[in-house]
């Protein structure tokens, strides 16, 4: 629940905050700078929620599986695989894991 009302609420500053840069500057264009840190804004604040989320309260729920399934989807990501296959794969490879350990 905690995570969701966490990614409502960048969702919600992120539409804010695209909704203001043109009320704010007007007709001016702004630097490229200026762009680039404005659309890595929201990635990086969820790929935080999503750190926090996997380490729990205090780090004390850290579940090694998880973080090496969030590897392995991460992983396929960058080689270029669909993001849904990436993610299949990752829940896949956390089953298994927990299936040998079991």
């Amino acid at each position: 629940m905690k995570l969701w009302l966490s990614v409502l609420a960048v969702t919600v500053i992120s539409w804010l905050m695209k909704a203001s840069a043109p009320l704010a500057i007007g007709k001016r264009k702004l630097p490229p700078t200026a762009i680039r840190m404005t659309a890595l804004t929201a990635p990086v604040l969820l790929a935080g929620l999503i750190v926090t989320e996997l380490g729990g309260e205090g780090w004390s729920e850290l579940d090694w599986t998880q973080l090496v399934g969030v590897g392995a989807a991460g992983g396929l990501f960058l080689v270029k695989v669909p993001m849904l296959l990436a993610v299949a794969a990752g829940i896949a490879v956390t089953a298994l894991i927990r299936l040998g350990l079991a």
